[in-house]
């Protein structure tokens, strides 16, 4: 195969996906079949079965017992705010973008203490075993799930404060910027990598989807005097939602 050539699978992944994206085949009509395919583009049971493969990896298609393959509704993608932390202003971004627009937004959690993974310790510059309080959230917009995040607080940090539990207490829910200062830690600087990764088994279970599908990962992590504070997980569905980011100009 010499340079810039297409294996003949993705040459017919690419055109049946331009009749999905075109409309020429819409949401909720019948794939051709594998025989179809292999009529229609004069190619092996092999390559027809592999292009319908492609199609289904990118989230394009499904797969329904005993019916066959159906072209899926592709939704809208629908924006998710992120911006700096705020200093002053209390609310997390997530119920601040719900205050301020037309937010239907509501949001469960909960808390336990557990001992920092590899990873998790890496993260907050501590030893792997050291205690951490884990806090789980799940965030729905309209009632559908939209939203996982797990985050991580140091408790030689936040352990014996009124601020332990980050939805209990006087400053519940109020965010890590309050929270911390409300104790004395003055967080100046927060990171965000946002990467992709297909979703997990128990991650689609919860906010729907096939495996395969690829969801948004932001790794966040809230620092005072550089050492770390807090660190989260945040999972968006990648087809459902897009990430807005406002950052400000000095």
């Amino acid at each position: 195969m010499t340079f810039g050539e297409q294996p003949a699978y993705l040459r017919v992944a690419g055109d049946l996906r331009k009749k999905i994206v075109d409309g020429q085949l819409p949401p909720h009509t019948r794939l051709p079949s594998q025989a179809r395919i292999r009529q229609e583009y004069g190619v092996s049971d092999t390559v027809a079965l592999e292009a319908r493969k492609v199609l289904m990896a990118e989230g394009l298609v499904e797969g329904r017992s005993g019916s066959g393959t159906y072209v899926r509704e592709r939704p809208v993608p629908r924006r998710i705010a992120r911006s700096g932390y705020r200093p002053t202003g209390g609310a997390t971004p997530f119920r601040q973008e719900q205050a301020d627009g037309e937010g239907r937004g509501t949001w469960e959690s909960s808390s336990e203490q557990s001992e920092a993974s590899v990873a998790v310790a890496e993260r907050l510059g501590i030893e792997p075993g050291e205690r951490v309080m884990c806090t789980r959230y799940l965030f729905r917009e309209g009632g559908e799930a939209m939203m996982l995040s797990t985050s991580w607080e140091p408790l030689a940090v936040t352990g014996r404060t009124p601020v332990m539990l980050p939805e209990e207490g006087p400053l519940g829910g109020m965010g890590v910027v309050e929270r911390m200062g409300a104790i004395d830690v003055i967080v100046d600087n927060v990171t965000e990598e946002v990467g992709a990764r297909p979703g997990l088994a128990e991650e689609l279970l919860v906010l729907g989807g096939v495996p395969g599908h690829v969801v948004l990962v932001i790794q966040r992590t809230f620092y005072a005097s550089g050492r770390p504070v807090e660190t989260a997980d945040v999972v968006i569905p990648a087809d459902r939602y897009r990430v807005a980011y406002h950052l400000p100009v000095k």
